[in-house]
């Protein structure tokens, strides 16, 4: 039987990590990201399955709590808002090094700076092109509601693993402050045995020592290092994520993530009543990003209008895609502004006029 629940989209993601069998949450409150937090302490989930939760002294304390979790092959995650995320930027470059898997929640806030506690998609550029210093990537996950804010957890945790690589949530205040209808995944138990071949644990009278680090000084094995990432992240490409709405005879899509995807569905449902025939491409990774997808649409649309609350960062990803085909252009809302169906209408007549 199903168990749907009215929760909060911070709420969504505390839950379902109970429920991922997560070992271990550490973190720092910080808004519009608390409610993780709160939630599973509320929820006392060492009673339910184990999981450790551990409020650090610090953003920068949390993640090296997750370097060093992560390191023994244990579900390990953190959450914070955008500032925080700033913080964690020297660690999760140190795990992406060391090819340890995690799962890490950004709830985007308004900056640059301290900014304001509403809404944003400004962190695209720290999220996908490797916030921290050196050659590195994160799987990006965009979750546009309060059920994929529960199913991208376990999903980000399968990626993880999967590729021995840290993974980030990226949504945003709006997302992470509404409520809505959620249907919650069964109860994992948590893994007590799993593969030891890499992990620290302590244990090395049948194997060699394993050594977890991002360091290496020698500059022929640090270029052997980083080719290896390179083409891991290649690799991802099979792991795309996407959805396309009244994409197969649109003459202009909108692309979009998160919360203005959702703003931008309303838009095509006003359009295609108009008889305007917009499509929207959502795209639910944004790292592995869907450039192959791109790139086909654009060979037979008129036009592309990269939708975001940023200044404009995704839409250069969807230039380099497009690659001159066709006109892209873009309409955000910066500090906190989310802009409305009727704004992102007017915006692409205004900027593709005799389009229609």
């Amino acid at each position: 039987m199903k168990e749907l629940a009215l929760m909060k989209g911070n709420e969504a993601i505390a839950e379902a990590a109970i429920r991922a069998g997560v070992d271990a949450y550490f973190g720092y409150p910080i808004t519009p990201q608390s409610e993780v937090m709160e939630y599973l302490t509320l929820q006392k989930p060492e009673e339910r399955t184990g999981m450790i939760i551990l409020q650090a002294e610090s953003e920068v304390a949390s993640i090296n709590m997750i370097y060093g979790a992560a390191g023994t092959g244990k579900k390990v995650m953190t959450s914070s808002s955008s500032p925080g995320i700033s913080l964690m930027q020297e660690g999760i470059s140190y795990i992406a090094g060391a090819e340890l898997p995690c799962l890490i929640v950004n709830v985007v806030r308004g900056g640059p700076g301290l900014g304001t506690i509403q809404p944003s998609q400004a962190d695209y550029f720290q999220s996908t092109k490797g916030g921290g210093h050196g050659d590195y990537h994160l799987i990006v996950l965009a979750p546009a509601s309060v059920q994929e804010m529960a199913d991208f957890v376990d999903l980000g945790f399968e990626l993880a693993f999967k590729y021995r690589n840290p993974a980030l949530i990226l949504t945003d205040g709006l997302i992470g402050q509404m409520m809505e209808k959620v249907e919650l995944p069964p109860q994992k138990k948590r893994i007590e045995e799993f593969d030891q071949s890499w992990v620290t644990t302590g244990k090395t009278s049948d194997r060699e020592r394993n050594i977890i680090t991002s360091l290496n000084l020698d500059p022929d094995l640090q270029y052997e290092h980083n080719l290896k990432l390179k083409e891991k992240y290649r690799s991802m490409d099979q792991d795309v994520m996407f959805e396309k709405i009244e994409c197969d005879d649109a003459d202009f899509i909108l692309v979009a993530y998160g919360s203005s995807a959702r703003i931008c569905q309303k838009v095509v449902d006003v359009a295609r009543a108009r008889g305007q025939r917009i499509g929207l491409l959502r795209l639910q990774t944004l790292f592995p990003f869907p450039t192959d997808e791109i790139a086909r649409l654009a060979r037979r649309v008129k036009g592309m209008m990269a939708v975001e609350l940023s200044a404009g960062q995704m839409v250069e990803d969807v230039r380099l895609a497009v690659n001159g085909r066709v006109p892209v252009s873009h309409y955000g809302m910066m500090g906190g502004k989310i802009h409305s169906p009727d704004d992102v209408m007017g915006a692409l007549e205004e900027k593709f006029i005799g389009g229609f």
